[in-house]
């Protein structure tokens, strides 16, 4: 059996790696158009910052790929598929075959339309390269700027902070990530980033990036013009569907799967940041992580329910049943967990605590007798609980006194 996947991100490997674990013997190839092994995106912003080197963030070095009988290609760009010759086409003309194939493509990062964008100093950041062209375009400037105050965005400036920058912050929302916050919650994470020195324009929408052939300033829809030597777009990303689309299958938020992760093509599966799943589109490293894992035990072909992989077992189904959409991260150094709805319009019942002296805030957003979301700043001692509890939908109708002073010990 010939397994190809490509892509070598998380998915892409946790595909791998579970193909192993029921195939021994089976030929699996991961094809990459990046020119470095499995590398940890989430520890890229450490990467920009020079705290560390390739070598730290790389994931699985070239040891595991040759321990576990996996090829890998790097450098190599897929520019078609031939879905009834099993055939893959690489930009050179060589044709890869399969059996079975897993897109893994991932995402990129989307360019809002803005006069300028194309000018020298404008970046987005996604890949070592990226951060490559970033640091090595900043040697000796003073001023960045980034669009989009999400968690991505906050991060790099942040790490370009680091760096000796001055940094500034254009977010189109009236709050800071608006994914992760509530208006209170993104109150106390804005003055604390202040008095770290960041410059934030909210609720502002940019129109042009102003220069000859490199960066100045943008200007913003209300004339509004901040100086600034390089501009970091970061505004959200969008699949990477365009193999998909040429094989013409079914593309909405993302390139859409069903529960076994099988596109609409026979034998063509798909994970990760590229793909959509009961109408929801992730792009969070944990559910790309389980898709991954689910497309490869289907590809092999075998699937114990009990959890204890057998190669006895018949060809069946593992199923994907989505992943709460959580996030546990450092936003420019500071604690963050975020799951499940947070609430945001303050429409549901919720316990809160905040601290505005210390920047701490905590909130439990309440529907019925079950927690169905939670934002924790500054200190997230207890998400583990709180998440716990979240997924497994705990009826809390007994304990919200003791929630009410925040005594998690009861969950």
């Amino acid at each position: 059996m010939k397994y190809l996947i490509i892509g070598n991100g998380v998915a892409g490997t946790a595909a791998a790696a579970n193909i192993r674990k029921l195939d021994s013997s089976g030929d699996i190839t991961i094809i990459t158009d990046e020119s470095t092994p499995f590398y940890s995106r989430i520890r890229l912003i450490e990467y920009l910052a020079g705290e560390a080197g390739e070598k730290d963030i790389v994931v699985y070095k070239n040891e595991w790929y040759e321990k576990n009988g996996i090829k890998l290609r790097l450098d190599t760009l897929i520019t078609d598929i031939d879905k009834d010759q099993k055939h893959v086409i690489t930009t050179t003309g060589e044709r890869i075959r399969y059996d079975k194939l897993l897109l893994a493509t991932g995402s990129y990062c989307f360019v809002p339309p803005m006069t300028g964008a194309d000018k020298k100093g404008v970046f987005t950041l996604r890949t070592i390269r990226d951060a490559d062209e970033v640091i090595n375009y900043a040697r000796g400037l003073s001023r960045a700027l980034i669009v989009g105050g999400g968690v991505l965005g906050l991060e790099a400036g942040n790490a370009l902070r680091k760096r000796g920058l001055e940094i500034s912050v254009v977010e189109f929302f009236p709050r800071l990530l608006p994914r992760q916050m509530d208006p209170d919650g993104a109150e106390i994470l804005k003055a604390q980033l202040q008095s770290m020195g960041f410059l934030f324009y909210l609720g502002a929408k940019s129109k042009e990036i102003a220069g000859n052939d490199k960066v100045q300033a943008l200007i913003l829809e209300d004339g509004t013009r901040i100086d600034c030597d390089l501009i970091i777009i970061s505004a959200g990303v969008r699949p990477n569907a365009g193999l998909g689309k040429k094989l013409g299958l079914t593309i909405n938020k993302g390139l859409v799967v069903n529960d076994r992760m099988e596109t609409d093509a026979k034998d063509i599966y798909a994970a990760g940041d590229l793909i959509e799943h009961r109408g929801v589109f992730y792009g969070i490293w944990p559910a790309a992580q389980k898709q991954g894992e689910i497309a490869g035990i289907n590809m092999a072909g075998r699937y114990d329910p009990s959890g204890s992989i057998r190669t006895e077992i018949p060809r069946g189904s593992a199923v994907y049943e989505g992943t709460t959409m959580s996030n546990v991260l450092k936003v420019a150094g500071l604690d963050l967990a975020a799951a499940g709805d947070i609430d945001a319009d303050g429409k549901c019942e919720s316990i809160f605590q905040k601290d505005r002296e210390k920047f701490t805030y905590k909130k439990l957003v309440l529907k019925g007798n079950i927690i169905a979301g939670c934002i924790l700043y500054g200190d997230i001692s207890g998400h583990r609980r709180i998440l716990k509890a979240i997924d497994e939908k705990k009826d809390i109708s007994g304990i919200k006194e003791a929630l009410a002073r925040w005594d998690l010990n009861a969950l």
